[in-house]
């Protein structure tokens, strides 16, 4: 691969998509965190940084398209894991890997930065 760029946003989709199922089975074994909307919102952002990361691998020309999904479904997925437990390390990790992975898609995107 070529562009740095889309590389740093391979990677960051890729920490992201781990981090997400990961903090999924920890909330689920942990009842105060299992709530089925932060549940559902942690995977599709697992998901969407799974099929950013794809296109991007096959030099897809729609990866900019996916990819500012992406980071819209990321912020949401860290926002949602603030409200849940903002002490949690495993929160902390998923919060971070999130928005890393938002900034980065954003770039890749072509969109500016987030909204507060």
């Amino acid at each position: 691969m070529r562009d740095p760029g889309l590389k740093h946003c391979i990677d960051k989709c890729g920490n992201c998509q781990e981090t997400c199922l990961a903090t999924v089975a920890h909330s689920l074994s942990l009842d105060q965190h299992a709530e089925a909307q932060h549940i559902r919102v942690m995977l599709d952002c697992a998901e969407i940084c799974q099929t950013a990361a794809n296109f991007m691998l096959r030099g897809s020309n729609l990866h900019r398209y996916v990819c500012g999904a992406c980071a819209e479904i990321c912020e949401e997925c860290a926002r949602s894991c603030e409200a849940i437990a903002k002490a949690d390390e495993q929160m902390k990790r998923c919060i971070e890997s999130c928005r890393q992975c938002a900034d980065a898609c954003r770039e890749v995107a072509g969109v500016s930065q987030r909204a507060a």
